[in-house]
């Protein structure tokens, strides 16, 4: 590139708009899809298909489940989080309002494990059941449905 170039110089007069910051954003996902991490700028969130959480239609958490929340927990406490968004989701398969209610009883068991592992009295969270509303997948398929059916567990990066 020549940096003499006529067509690399602004005109006289003209002005180069102001520079922006834009948010970046990471996703991890392990290779089977049971969960997922992302990282921005301004947030981390994890999301953990419900399979390995619960038992089908059940909101009973497993052995397995406590292992990972707890290790969300810790992530929690390394970001000094007192924030936290729990949000539990369905596919679109049963009713409306039966998905709305499980999904409501699944982000409050995964809220009430983080509870015991974040004793910090500052730490607040917003829990909220949003059944078949915003899908990540297509739910005309099993393996769409299976991503669908996921609790959130999200809150604000702390600057490091």
């Amino acid at each position: 590139m020549d940096p003499n170039d006529p067509d690399l110089k602004i005109p006289d007069g003209a002005t180069l708009a102001e520079a922006k910051v834009l948010d970046i954003k990471q996703v991890v996902e392990d290779q089977s899809g049971d969960e997922r991490r992302e990282d921005t700028n301004a947030d981390v969130k994890f999301a953990l298909q419900a399979e390995v959480l619960f038992g089908k239609d059940s909101a009973k958490l497993s052995g397995e489940a406590k292992a990972r929340i707890s290790a969300i927990a810790e992530e929690i406490k390394t970001q000094n989080a007192t924030k936290i968004r729990v949000f539990g989701f369905t596919d679109n398969l049963g009713s409306s309002a039966h998905g709305d209610v499980l999904s409501r009883k699944r982000a409050d068991a995964v809220q009430n494990v983080l509870d015991q592992e974040l004793t910090d009295s500052n730490v607040t969270y917003e829990v909220r059941g949003y059944g078949e509303q915003y899908p990540i997948a297509d739910n005309s398929s099993e393996s769409g449905r299976k991503k669908n059916r996921r609790v959130e567990v999200s809150f604000p990066r702390t600057e490091s």
